[in-house]
């Protein structure tokens, strides 16, 4: 009977896979081949052009393309683009298994078409795969994508999974902070957050023996960002700071004195509940 349940959308979810798959491809069409783009000026000026300025070009070719990819397809499909999103999302409940697997093979082979393009399309040998930094262990490149894949995560969840008055900005936010992610860790380890991203341009170009990283890391960091995001709904985080979504100042102090009047009838509750036990 379970079983029968996580099909009843199957039609639904097999749509939106495909428009995932769409999304992801040109998503990764535009992000990779502006690293292609990079990576080929440089060659071409044998050098000249600074690694900061190859760094800053990358991440700002990876960050928006993102914001314009996920603004688009936002809402239609979620804009996911990403296996370890689709894994937070389903670990907090967001979407069903169904459409998470389907998701997750849409967005591998949206990679691969993405990486073939960028190969065909430019002159060069395809040179947007990701590695580990002769300098950078493999503990160290597991850990640095688990912390930008969590903070990737965190951003997808509290701001388009969570509802609010800003989620159709959603994209922004996200974009930017892949922008931030990448600034940090693409010279360390190619800044992945994204286990389809770094799996397209292996199968087309060869994997590298530190591949088994860009599963690892990014895995490990949606499992943190959903225990942080499940930890912060669990403790009611609205409470801590409310009327953040007030658009006036009265409408602010109306929150925050229904927020803590709540906690009042709550306290009262408790202590009463505890005189009733104790005198039982």
């Amino acid at each position: 009977m379970y079983y029968k349940h996580l099909f009843i959308n199957l039609k639904a979810d097999c749509q939106a896979a495909i428009l995932e798959f769409i999304g992801t491809t040109f998503f990764l069409l535009f992000g990779l081949g502006g690293i292609q783009a990079a990576t080929g000026e440089k060659l071409a000026s044998s050098g000249m052009t600074s690694d900061v300025e190859q760094v800053l070009y990358i991440s700002l070719c990876m960050g928006f393309s993102l914001l314009v990819s996920a603004w688009l397809f936002f809402r239609i499909t979620g804009g996911l683009f990403n296996p370890e999103v689709a894994l937070a999302l389903l670990l907090v409940g967001a979407i069903k298994p169904i459409r998470f697997v389907l998701f997750v093979i849409a967005q591998l082979v949206g990679s691969i078409v993405a990486s073939a393009l960028v190969r065909v399309l430019t002159s060069q040998n395809l040179s947007v795969g990701t590695f580990l930094q002769q300098d950078i262990n493999l503990a160290q490149g597991v850990f640095i994508e688990m912390f930008i894949t969590c903070a990737l995560v965190l951003s997808v969840l509290m701001l388009a999974a969570e509802k609010h008055q800003a989620t159709a900005f959603a994209p922004v936010g996200i974009g930017l902070t892949l922008f931030a992610c990448h600034l940090f860790a693409v010279y360390y380890t190619g800044a992945s957050m994204n286990s389809a991203r770094s799996f397209g341009p292996a199968v087309i170009a060869g994997f590298y023996s530190d591949h088994w990283v860009y599963w690892v890391g990014p895995i490990l960091g949606s499992l943190l960002g959903a225990a942080f995001y499940g930890t912060m709904k669990y403790i009611h985080y609205g409470k801590l700071n409310p009327g953040q979504d007030a658009t006036n100042d009265l409408e602010a102090a109306h929150v925050t004195e229904e927020v803590r009047r709540n906690e009042s009838l709550q306290f009262w509750r408790l202590e009463i509940g505890s005189a009733g036990f104790g005198g039982g």
